[in-house]
């Protein structure tokens, strides 16, 4: 009963901010291992923002459930995928500056394992793993996998090695022998190809485990999640976590925020997934003059939501959302300040904005 009773709180824990799991009940058998594995991947390539603060909350449940963990710090495929120019040393170097964020997002360095794709591409058991992937599965069906790209499936008719990327991703996940692959839901597709291939290969089947991705914050209301995400690419739409407090203000001021309306706004999706986790059962306040009915607290997201709903203007809700983001980014910016080396390389090489 006892041991019942724990495997349903890290279900809670594991199902928490999540967006997917395939499956529950195969998450649930694998929460009775004595050290299940987990990973996530990451191609390194520019500056990290406010979205990886979902990550970096779920990788801590992991954690705190036993898991041994690993972040893959994918430079071979951030290489494939003409990131940094394609250059290789400027793309390690992003991997080691991506290790300090996870550090400055309170991911404890000793509790995770970095491995970079550099790592293991000269085994030839990888490799191994790549053309087995390759042989059980299609060209078209790589191709609706290559959305993990962020590029669509013309792109593999000007350079064939945008083809090899998803099955080196699912090659990846056999390598490092993971229980849980890990991601946004940008990763769903390759994740799923991953599930088929491991049917026809007999090998384990990983449980797929998606979080949300936050929507930029000039997005339009567009509803495609991958199309509309925050995303480097767009500066003004997204929150670096090197942003000072008038530029998350400015950023905040300008969001999409229509009036009482919650699907797609990125506004509340901030305070969803990255501001109320932060909160750890704490009230979100809301300040404002007496004219305008004086200060607000709320419990919960529901709580805000329900209010939004019903009239809580949009301009209170950016302030609010505005100084609690920088109240959760002052340990960030404290940590890079105490550890600048990294950091400093990639704005030199401009990668990263000063």
């Amino acid at each position: 009963m006892v041991d019942s009773l724990l495997r349903m709180d890290a279900l809670e824990c594991l199902s928490r901010n999540a967006e997917e799991i395939v499956t529950v009940q195969e998450l649930e058998m694998v929460l009775q291992k004595e050290r299940p594995k987990a990973y996530i991947g990451f191609e390194p390539s520019g500056s990290v923002h406010l979205g990886w603060k979902i990550c970096t909350n779920k990788i801590k449940d992991f954690l705190s459930l036993g898991f041994e963990f690993t972040v893959l710090l994918a430079d071979w495929h951030a290489y494939i995928n003409d990131k940094l120019d394609g250059d290789l040393q400027k793309i390690k170097l992003c991997g080691k500056y991506m290790e300090d964020c996870f550090a400055a997002m309170g991911v404890e360095r000793e509790k995770v394992r970095f491995v970079y794709a550099s790592d293991y591409v000269n085994d030839a058991a990888y490799w191994e793993l790549v053309l087995k992937t390759a042989k059980a599965t299609s060209v078209a069906r790589v191709k609706r996998a290559m959305d993990i790209m962020g590029r669509g499936e013309d792109e593999a008719e000007k350079d064939l090695s945008k083809l090899f990327y998803p099955a080196m991703q699912v090659a990846d996940i056999f390598y490092l022998d993971v229980d849980v692959a890990y991601g946004g839901m940008d990763q769903r597709h390759a994740h799923m190809l991953c599930r088929d291939v491991a049917k026809k290969l007999g090998r384990k089947l990983p449980v797929a485990l998606h979080t949300p991705l936050l929507t930029g914050l000039q997005a339009g209301g567009r509803m495609n999640p991958i199309e509309s995400k925050m995303s480097k690419s767009k500066p003004e739409s997204m929150i670096s976590i090197h942003d000072d407090p008038q530029t998350v203000q400015r950023k905040l001021a300008k969001a999409f925020c229509p009036e009482k309306q919650t699907e797609g706004n990125p506004v509340l999706e901030l305070c969803k997934y990255v501001v109320f986790p932060e909160l750890h059962g704490e009230l979100f306040f809301i300040h404002r003059p007496e004219k305008f009915g004086g200060d607000l607290s709320f419990p919960d997201y529901t709580a805000l939501e329900a209010a939004y709903t019903t009239g809580l203007h949009p301009l209170d809700l950016k302030n609010a959302t505005a100084a609690s983001i920088n109240t959760i980014l002052e340990p960030i910016h404290t940590y890079f300040t105490n550890h600048p080396e990294n950091l400093e390389k990639m704005r030199a090489l401009d990668i990263i904005q000063k």
